[in-house]
């Protein structure tokens, strides 16, 4: 079977069936793909051979709905079918010990941190909606501490050094505008943030080059392809 034909979608989805990973580039799936043909080709032909089915009484009727039960379940596999073929780039990071600990101790550290808002935000609806700024003013409740006043960013909220700039996956951002820009990129370390002003056209071909490379989006959409798109 010509695998070089086969998207790195289809490659994928091949692997899944066989139940072999699918993390790597899109030779190295091949290879996978290949090496797993040549161990099915080696196995004995008495393996191979069919075992006679034995007869099923017509009284295990039990069995029959539990059959239906099942095919409800594929079609509820079914729908995420979409969402396999979005996501085809599913690598996760290879992270150590330390980094691993690092993560988990800033999630704990962020469960216990307040939500900073700005200064008068309960009295002005736009200010509930922009982000924190430092308070200022000589009579600032919120600069001088006071009481039921939110409290302030200082110093002391500062998470684990270790895991400072990781994505919450452990993977570290990589803000790309190109698809030339995902060269080098490591997919074990690395993940892909496309720039919020990338078009479509160049979004479609970061998206192509990421799978070939096996990187991860982070901020993968679906595209709506129009006109020569």
């Amino acid at each position: 079977m010509a695998y070089e034909n086969l998207t790195v979608a289809e490659l994928k989805e091949l692997l899944r069936e066989r139940g072999l990973p699918v993390s790597g580039k899109k030779a190295d799936l091949i290879t996978r793909l290949s090496e797993g043909e040549d161990t099915t080709e080696e196995a004995p032909e008495e393996t191979q051979q069919e075992t006679p089915k034995e007869e099923i009484p017509e009284e295990d009727s039990p069995d029959e709905e539990e059959d239906f039960e099942e095919e409800g379940d594929f079609e509820e596999e079914g729908d995420f079918e979409e969402w396999d073929e979005l996501h085809t780039a599913r690598q996760k990071p290879v992270l150590d010990e330390s980094t691993k600990s690092a993560l988990k101790m800033r999630s704990e550290q962020s469960k216990k941190q307040p939500k900073f808002r700005r200064q008068e935000w309960f009295r002005y609806r736009r200010l509930s909606k922009t982000g924190y700024r430092k308070p200022k003013g000589d009579d600032s409740s919120m600069r001088k501490n006071r009481k039921y006043r939110t409290p302030m960013a200082r110093v002391g909220y500062g998470k684990v050094a270790a895991a400072r700039g990781l994505h919450p996956s452990g993977f570290e951002e990589v803000i790309v505008h190109k698809a030339d820009h995902l060269d080098g990129l490591d997919p074990e370390k690395q993940a892909v943030r496309i720039g919020s002003s990338v078009g479509n056209r160049k979004r479609s071909r970061i998206h192509d080059r990421a799978d070939e490379l096996g990187l991860r989006v982070l901020n993968r959409r679906q595209i709506d392809k129009r006109g020569d798109l």
